[in-house]
C-alpha cells in the first residue's frame, strides 16, 4: 500500500470563521446591522450620582430628617421623635445643633398653634354669649311692653268700672269696683348693650426671621401677643356675665310686677263681669 503524499502546490484549508474569536465578533456585527439578529441592549454605564429613584438611595434621603420649612412641617417619623423627647436616638445630648434647632422651631410653633386655638375657642365663646346678652335684652324689652299692655288695660278697665257703678238706677245700691293693689306698670330701667372691641387674630405683622433663634423669638411674641387677647377676651366674658345675671335679676323682678298685676286685673276683670250680668237680669 502506497502512500499519497501532498502536492506541494495545494493550500493547506484555514480554520472555520467561527472558531476564532475576531470573526466571530466581525459577523455578529454585520448581523447586528444588517436586522438579522436583534440588539441586545447595552449595560448603562454607572453614575457617580444617586440615583433619587433607587431603594438604596432612597433610604439614605429619607433616614435625614428634614429642616422645618417656614410652616415647620416635618415628616411623621421626625414628629415621633420630637414628641418623646428623642428617647429612642439617644435623648437630646446625642443630637445635632441643627437637629436641635428644628426641635426648637417645631415646638415653638406648636405652642403657637395650641395658643392660637385657644384664643379662636375664646373667640367663638364670646361671640356665643354676646348672642345670650342680646337675646336676653329683647326678651327684657318685651316683658317690658306686656307690662306696660297690662297698665293699658288698668286705665281701660277703670273707665269701665266707672261706667258700670253709674248704671242700675236711682233705688240700686251703689256698686264700687274692689282693688286691692294699685297697678304699677313697668319698672323704666334703660340698660345699654356694652360693645366690646372685636381684634382680628394675629393682625400684626412680623419680620422674616434669618436665623432659628430669631424664628423662636417671633413665634413667643405671636404667644405674648395671643396670650394678651386671650386675657382681654376674658376679662370681656366676666363682664358680659355679670352683665346677665343682672338683666336676670332684673327680669325675675320684672316678672314678680307682672304677675301682681295681672292677678288683680284678672280679679277686677271677674268684678266687672258679675256686676254686667246683675244689670242684665234687672
Amino acid at each position: 500500500m502506497t502512500a499519497v503524499l501532498p502536492s506541494k502546490g495545494r493550500r493547506k484549508r484555514p480554520a472555520p470563521a467561527a472558531t476564532c474569536p475576531a470573526a466571530t465578533a466581525l459577523v455578529a456585527r454585520e448581523r447586528i446591522f444588517s436586522g438579522k439578529m436583534p440588539v441586545s441592549r447595552a449595560a448603562k454605564p454607572v453614575s457617580s450620582k444617586p440615583n433619587p429613584f433607587d431603594s438604596d438611595s432612597e433610604s439614605e434621603f429619607t433616614s435625614k430628617p428634614a429642616r422645618a420649612s417656614s410652616s415647620y412641617s416635618v415628616d411623621p417619623s421626625t414628629k415621633s421623635q420630637y414628641k418623646n423627647g428623642f428617647h429612642d436616638s439617644g435623648g437630646f445630648e446625642n443630637q445635632s445643633v441643627q437637629e436641635l434647632e428644628s426641635y426648637a422651631e417645631y415646638k415653638a410653633d406648636e405652642t403657637t398653634q395650641r395658643v392660637n386655638d385657644c384664643l379662636r375657642l375664646a373667640e367663638n365663646i364670646r361671640e356665643g354669649a354676646t348672642n345670650t346678652l342680646i337675646t336676653l335684652h329683647k326678651q327684657g324689652e318685651q316683658i317690658n311692653r306686656t307690662h306696660e299692655t297690662a297698665a293699658n288695660i288698668d286705665q281701660d278697665l277703670s273707665r269701665s268700672e266707672t261706667l258700670l257703678g253709674s248704671l242700675g238706677g236711682l233705688f240700686s245700691k251703689t256698686w264700687k269696683p274692689k282693688k286691692t293693689r294699685q297697678i304699677k306698670g313697668p319698672a323704666i330701667i334703660t340698660r345699654g348693650l356694652s360693645s366690646s372691641p372685636r381684634e382680628k387674630l394675629n393682625s400684626q405683622k412680623y419680620s422674616d426671621p434669618t436665623n432659628a433663634m430669631e424664628k423662636v423669638q417671633v413665634e413667643k411674641d405671636k404667644q405674648d401677643n395671643a396670650l394678651s387677647d386671650l386675657s382681654d377676651i376674658l376679662g370681656q366674658l366676666k363682664g358680659m356675665a355679670l352683665d346677665m345675671g343682672s338683666e336676670i335679676d332684673r327680669q325675675t323682678k320684672a316678672m314678680d310686677g307682672l304677675q301682681d298685676d295681672v292677678v288683680e286685673l284678672n280679679s277686677r276683670v271677674k268684678g266687672a263681669n258679675q256686676r254686667a250680668r246683675r244689670l242684665l237680669w234687672k
